[in-house]
């Protein structure tokens, strides 16, 4: 059994050595690459598939990881944790990008399989309801094409204004800037009825 004082020091020159590498990195060593690599590619894939649950995918996933360590090593800094709790960050936030991406995906299909079926109005449905369905679906006609989709992800996919944002790659004030004219418009075309 190693003394305390003798493992604190062997810590610290293990984090030396993680820090080192990643300069090697930084400095575009890809024997240095293969160095961090070989030191973290298992946890990175054990947490990749924890989260993904599908081997290709962890494995894509660790893939893109460790490019982004390639082009962002110059910002590793080991004040802030070590070179494994850097890298399974970085696994962490790419194997969680792919999980939204595939819900985004999932709610894209259903959406284009709704926008395909034509609403045909229930038999019970009174004529109020559906001339009130006519006017809504031509005042939401009228509006620019990224008012009325940002509408859409919202009302009738359920996503929040920043979801929106990622799902579109639209800034988020540009998202609520969008929802604000489109509520705004919608309610100068809708009016009072009588």
């Amino acid at each position: 059994m190693f003394p305390p004082f003798l493992f604190a020091v062997v810590a610290r020159a293990l984090s030396v050595s993680d820090e080192a590498l990643v300069r090697r990195v930084a400095a575009r060593d890809p024997q240095a690459l293969r160095g961090v690599y070989d030191r973290c590619a298992g946890i990175a894939l054990a947490v990749a598939l924890r989260i993904l649950r599908s081997r290709s995918e962890a494995e894509d996933v660790v893939q893109d990881a460790f490019v982004e360590i390639w082009k962002r090593a110059g910002s590793f800094d080991a004040r802030r944790g070590s070179l494994n709790a850097w890298v399974v960050a970085i696994v962490r936030s790419r194997a969680l990008d792919r999980v939204r991406a595939r819900g985004s995906a999932e709610r894209a299909v259903q959406s284009m399989q709704r926008e395909d079926e034509v609403p045909v109005p229930l038999p019970i449905e009174s004529a109020e309801q559906r001339q009130d369905r006519e006017r809504i679906l031509a005042a939401l006609a009228t509006l620019p094409e990224e008012q009325r989709r940002v509408l859409e992800l919202a009302y009738f996919e359920g996503l929040t204004q920043k979801e929106i944002a990622e799902h579109t790659g639209d800034p988020l004030g540009t998202v609520k800037t969008r929802v604000r004219l489109a509520l705004e418009k919608l309610s100068t075309v809708l009016g009072p009825t009588s």
